[in-house]
């Protein structure tokens, strides 16, 4: 899989293995009461809508790409369609991206 270029100003060393390690730590975690409890009330972390909380996925609010780990403090239940849009961006870089008009 192909990541984006990130800028100079956040030079990290994270390689394939890195990333397929946290992925199989967040696959682990998918099947814990930790996460089905965390689901569970079916709103969407990013957008704040109720959904069934089986169409609620993973994501991490820290990237993979971008240091980001499996922890429980970095994964959240987001729709698919949030989750899809913030793809690799940080929180508050999603945000900003949302808060802005359509050009």
């Amino acid at each position: 899989m192909e990541y984006p270029p990130f800028s100079d100003a956040f030079p990290l060393d994270i390689t394939s293995a890195d990333i397929q390690r946290e992925k199989n730590r967040a696959r682990e975690l998918r099947r814990s009461a930790w996460w089905k409890r965390k689901r569970a009330s079916g709103v969407c972390y990013y957008c704040q809508q109720q959904f069934p909380p089986a169409e609620l996925t993973m994501d991490h609010l820290i990237p993979l790409v971008r240091g980001g780990k499996s922890t429980k403090g970095n994964l959240v239940a987001a729709c698919k369609d949030c989750n899809s849009k913030k793809k690799y961006a940080l929180p508050w870089e999603w945000e900003v991206e949302q808060a802005q008009p359509p050009s």
